[in-house]
């Protein structure tokens, strides 16, 4: 039987529909949540739960002992998908938050790897990281959170070399938008009102407050988990709302095509001709 572990699993995430659906299809699977959260979404219906920090080496460390303990000195599959958003202008970042996020995003998975990578050679497994079309799409107020997403696919494509000797396979999933409630971290913040940005105040908060076109996440994570079981899965693998489109423009588009899309998205033309107005630009 494959033996999956899977990374942050709280209630209403990709996590979750991950675990479910690798369940449905016969796995043991072995979910985590952050010691604040409740389990009880996963151990009603039967998933295996244990407390993880993945920003905390010790917490890894006795994960790895319990997992050992539990299945044995074999991991099938490792999901990395713990991860949180952090959404603000490039020029008004909190260095302090995004090295929170950077410890949960990248840091994370370079953890678990690094902890599990003997049960995984043994059992000539497949590491599966969760990434973004973040990582590829320079969208405003992202500049944080895409940098992370870009790291991962980046520290992945190159595990994906290095471990292909030793028999590990490596999927880098490229998510597009998914049906969770990751973005409501985030919902309440505001632009500093000392930012040159602050004329778009009400944007900024739209966008926060947003609720994008999704794909179903129980729709993707079945796709996910089909992709990983198979012997030979894709380096990326794209999914969800916008991933199309996203490859597309990624494979055949000149960079700066993305600035004439997202100039009228986020309505940077009210931006500068509000700094005209107040002469900061000529």
């Amino acid at each position: 039987m494959v033996t999956v572990l899977i990374t942050g699993c709280g209630k209403g995430g990709i996590g979750e529909a991950l675990a479910v659906q690798y369940q449905a299809r016969g796995c043991t699977v072995l979910a985590t949540v952050l010691p604040s959260e409740s389990h009880e979404h996963l151990t009603s219906v039967g998933i295996q739960c244990f407390q993880l920090d993945v920003t905390k080496d010790e917490s890894v460390r006795a994960l790895c002992k319990a997992v050992e303990t539990k299945v044995g000195d074999r991991l099938d599959i490792l999901v990395n998908n713990a991860g949180i958003c952090y959404t603000m202008t490039a020029i008004d970042t909190d260095v302090s938050q995004v090295q929170q996020m950077f410890d949960v995003n990248v840091f994370g998975p370079i953890r678990m790897v690094h902890t599990f990578h003997p049960l995984l050679i043994r059992a000539q497994g497949c590491v599966v990281n969760i990434g973004s079309v973040g990582g590829i799409v320079p969208y405003m107020y992202g500049s944080s959170y895409n940098a992370s997403k870009a790291a991962l696919h980046h520290w992945g494509n190159t595990l994906r070399v290095e471990m292909s000797p030793l028999g590990v396979r490596v999927i880098n999933i490229i998510s597009g938008n998914i049906g969770t409630n990751i973005l409501t971290r985030d919902a309440s913040r505001s632009l500093p009102p000392t930012s040159f940005y602050a004329p778009l105040q009400e944007e900024f908060r739209a966008h926060v407050q947003r609720v994008p076109n999704t794909t179903d996440r129980m729709v993707y994570a079945r796709s996910v988990v089909q992709q990983s079981l198979r012997q030979c899965p894709p380096a990326w693998y794209w999914v969800g709302n916008t991933s199309t489109f996203v490859w597309l423009m990624d494979c055949f588009a000149f960079r700066t095509v993305w600035d004439l899309i997202l100039w009228p998205v986020f309505h940077l033309g009210k931006l500068k001709s509000a700094m005209k107005t107040k002469g900061g630009l000529k």
